[in-house]
């Protein structure tokens, strides 16, 4: 008897998810069955917000970008990362080893930084 009411309960589950599916695909039919299709050339064209598409459709990149996308990552992860170290830092007993591991973190932010600046990417020529 209790094994009918827990299966019971799942039916109501599956129930709805037929009806999910089944509005889904009258949805999905409805469209099919009533917009209209007349393609053009310019329907058929590509573009983007818009603007109709100029030139080859590869554009290239230069790398520098990303290394400013990276230093910003690195400094995002500092900020983050100096909220809860400023709040333990208050805390007794945890004052010490908070400064080391503050001092080591940007530590390597700063050879990060001093390796940017070496190889030219901070400059704006």
């Amino acid at each position: 008897m209790v094994a009918a009411d827990y299966f019971q309960s799942y039916s109501v589950v599956g129930l709805l998810a037929v009806v999910g599916v089944l509005f889904v695909a009258v949805a999905f039919g409805a469209g099919r069955l009533l917009r209209p299709v007349v393609p053009t050339p310019e329907k058929l064209m590509t573009y983007e917000c818009g603007v109709d598409p100029v030139g080859e459709g590869w554009a290239h990149t230069q790398v520098r970008y990303y290394v400013y996308a990276f230093l910003y990552v690195i400094f995002a992860v500092d900020s983050i990362f100096l909220f809860p170290w400023a709040t333990v830092f208050a805390a007794p007993g945890y004052g010490a080893a908070t400064l080391v591991e503050m001092f080591i973190f940007l530590g390597f932010l700063a050879v990060g930084l001093l390796y940017a600046y070496k190889k030219g990417v901070l400059t704006w020529t």
